[in-house]
């Protein structure tokens, strides 16, 4: 790879941006830019919205994918016919993008080509695991991989041949590893496609997802896409990195508390977005961020659709210059998975027990407390994964009494969130609400406070915490310290 100063970015464009194919062209790939401008860029580009569900699984209802009904004994030749879907819908949407009748059929031979590729890759495997020396567990993550690379190579190859159209020298450079001959660590894979790349005068279109060693979708399952963003970041040298969504990164969810008292962060470290990711608003992948971190580079989160706003800079240098909260979030579901055993007390084990049981159903701990002979996890999933959990312990510990209830648990985030009066504010602002909070979680790392409500006041919980501790911080009178007897 071959650049001139300046130092070129890295930037990550969204599944739900990328549908917006046109206006993306009039934002962040073309804009107002000409000539030099145009490039010392490399684009990461995920999928267009819905593509990677229909050939997986949908990331929110579960509903099954190709991977799925491929995955399932009992779909027969299901995932065939959802294949066949999976093609009619990248014709279709190649038939919005382009106007031009050459463009439009070299994108849909592309599409084909590799459709009809995993087509065929999949019937063999399918026939081969019809040998008993063969069994077809051991390849699914093979399969899912090759099936997932399929929505970031079309709008690859669409974005290229769209910019390319519109005057930009672009390239598609495809780590999908599709035909490769061998198979390389993720950074060996970057830098051998981009070698003969000269960033001065080319403007690379990179797949999100990269077939590698390191096997993305077994540690990161879908956030792969900001793992290559990261490395190709830190491999690349590049200044900065930056995601591009379809909204800024707020106080709060405007759709939540009045869109006038939100504010978009201005600047934050990573710390704020490791809770942020805890919480399912994810700026980065939590594992992504740790090369950007490691390396010093800031990352950039900007919304694609205002390019003229400067956006979130999150750094990993960047102290809070008084403590105060920046953001307010949360999740509306989450289960409350109470274990209370009376043989507890002084003996080791339980927690061992309990985690291994959340780890092989796949549950995702949000948060934690125990005391005596009590251990409580918060926790995201689906019901009958947190079911399965129950009954694993209940097999392992049957004197245990395991109890389970929804709850909404909202979290106050910040850098520096060590004043005693963040406490006290956020309890006077829920009381001012009328809001009695199930429990409250201030932990002593001081960068969140976790506040659980019966899932009917999430909504007030958030507008009342942004109130009390973003929008009137400034003015709140300070609580009064007495001096002890």
């Amino acid at each position: 790879m071959t650049t001139e100063s300046p130092r070129h970015t890295v930037e990550k464009i969204g599944g739900t941006s990328m549908s917006r194919t046109e206006e993306l062209l009039d934002t962040v790939l073309i804009g107002n830019r000409k000539g030099a401008d145009l490039y010392h860029r490399i684009f990461v580009v995920s999928a267009y919205a819905g593509m990677t569900d229909d050939l997986l699984e949908h990331k929110k209802s579960g509903k099954p994918g190709v991977y799925a009904l491929f995955a399932s004994a009992e779909s027969g030749w299901g995932w065939g016919d959802a294949l066949s879907a999976v093609a009619d819908k990248m014709f279709a949407h190649n038939e919005r993008v382009f106007s031009d009748e050459g463009a439009r059929q070299s994108a849909n031979r592309f599409a084909r080509e590799r459709i009809e590729g995993v087509r065929s890759c999949l019937i063999d495997l399918q026939r081969l695991c019809s040998f008993g020396h063969f069994q077809l567990g051991q390849h699914l993550l093979t399969v899912r991989e090759m099936l997932a690379s399929l929505g970031e190579a079309h709008s690859a190859f669409n974005t290229a041949l769209l910019l390319n159209l519109n005057g930009v020298r672009a390239r598609m450079i495809d780590l999908t590893g599709w035909r490769d001959e061998a198979q390389y660590s993720l950074d060996e894979a970057i830098e051998r496609a981009l070698a003969d790349v000269d960033l001065s005068t080319e403007l690379p279109i990179v797949t999100g997802y990269a077939q590698c060693k390191e096997a993305l979708m077994g540690t990161y399952d879908r956030g792969y896409s900001e793992v290559t963003l990261s490395r190709l970041t830190v491999v690349t040298g590049a200044r900065e990195a930056i995601i591009h969504k379809e909204f800024h990164l707020s106080s709060a969810d405007p759709r939540l508390v009045s869109p006038e008292a939100v504010r978009v962060i201005g600047e934050t470290n990573y710390d704020v977005a490791d809770q942020l990711s805890n919480m399912g608003m994810e700026a980065i992948h939590p594992r992504a961020a740790k090369s950007l971190r490691q390396a010093g580079i800031p990352l950039r989160v900007k919304n694609a659709f205002e390019p003229e706003h400067p956006g979130t800079v999150i750094r990993s240098d960047l102290d809070a210059q008084s403590p105060q909260v920046e953001i307010v979030t949360g999740l509306r579901q989450v289960y409350a998975f109470e274990f209370y055993d009376q043989d507890m007390v002084g003996v080791k084990g339980y927690d061992a027990e309990i985690l291994e049981a959340l780890k092989r159903h796949k549950v995702w701990i949000i948060a934690k407390t125990s005391n005596a002979n009590t251990i409580t996890h918060y926790l995201k999933g689906s019901m009958k994964a947190i079911k399965r959990v129950e009954a694993d312990l209940s097999a392992t510990f049957p004197t245990a009494d395991i109890s389970l209830r929804k709850i909404a648990l909202v979290s106050a985030i910040g850098r520096d969130l060590r004043s005693p009066r963040v406490l006290t504010q956020a309890i006077q602002a829920l009381s001012a609400a009328g809001i009695e909070p199930l429990g409250v979680h201030d932990l002593l790392r001081k960068v969140d406070l976790q506040v659980i409500v019966e899932p009917d006041q999430f909504e007030a919980t958030i507008a009342a915490l942004h109130k009390g501790l973003i929008e009137d911080w400034a003015t709140a009178p300070q609580p009064k310290l007495h001096a002890a007897a």
